[in-house]
């Protein structure tokens, strides 16, 4: 039985003693040539496909109880060691209406899990895979930190670590699948506006809150689905058409910025 895959926090502390690997595209012939940011199908076509356990892990985020208190963002910066200035996922917000009818609306971001991600098709030492339930992680034995998979995610939820020289997203805390545990984002979040959860369980709570929403009249919605990539993350409520706009896209990533000062009034784009 091979060994595991490197998590985050093992990788960083043994990011000191491992030299980095050199970002070297896959060799291939003039029939077979890398599209633009991608690498050639054949390289990737694999990676991308999910493992074959039956489960279709997906995410639904309900905006209409979600009041800002950045909990999600808190427990994972503490459950997978992000460093200060950086985020796996980040809670956006906006004041929409005119005095004295004026509200604050919020939208938690995070890595979608792209049914066709572009991180996988666009990393060139084949790192980026898919794993149990399709969830899109970062192999850290592999990663050689070239950032492709940063310049292609139209929701600019990866970033390269500092300190590992290595890409960072969001897994779905799969080490506390493994332990029967949801992520951590999940169980801290105080008004249940996360569910996480496999989409082919109708007994699931992702599935009940979902079906639960729809049954009261409510538009379930996809960010950017002009990009194709087929993300499993439906949000509902007013947030995600007021601010997606305003959410990072290609070659960028979350960071404190989104909260300093001058952001308090948006700018139109």
């Amino acid at each position: 039985m091979s060994d595991p895959p490197l998590t985050r926090r093992e990788a960083l502390r043994s990011a000191a003693a491992l030299p980095l690997a050199a970002a070297a595209s896959p060799s291939v012939g003039d029939d077979n040539e890398p599209q633009g940011p991608y690498q050639p199908e054949s390289f990737w076509q694999d990676r991308m496909r999910s493992p074959d356990d039956g489960k279709r892990y997906g995410w639904f985020v309900d905006t209409r109880r979600c009041f800002g208190c950045h909990a999600c963002e808190v427990s994972c910066k503490a459950e997978n060691d992000v460093p200060l200035g950086h985020f796996i996922r980040q809670t956006f917000y906006k004041d929409v209406g005119r005095y004295p009818k004026v509200a604050r609306v919020f939208l938690p971001m995070s890595c979608q899990h792209c049914e066709d991600a572009p991180c996988i098709k666009a990393c060139p030492c084949g790192a980026l895979h898919k794993t149990t339930g399709g969830t899109v992680a970062v192999d850290y034995d592999v990663c050689c930190g070239n950032a492709n998979c940063v310049d292609v995610c139209p929701y600019g939820a990866i970033y390269i670590d500092p300190t590992a020289k290595q890409a960072v997203k969001c897994h779905n805390c799969y080490h506390r699948e493994q332990a029967d545990m949801a992520p951590a984002c999940v169980s801290t979040c105080p008004s249940q506006a996360l569910y996480f959860g496999d989409l082919n369980d109708p007994d699931s709570p992702i599935t009940g809150a979902m079906n639960s929403a729809c049954d009261d009249g409510v538009e379930l919605v996809q960010l950017r689905t002009e990009k194709q990539t087929r993300p499993r993350m439906w949000f509902a409520g007013p947030a995600p058409a007021e601010l997606e706009r305003d959410l990072p896209s290609e070659g960028e990533s979350y960071s404190g910025s989104a909260y300093d000062i001058y952001q308090w009034k948006s700018k139109p784009r």
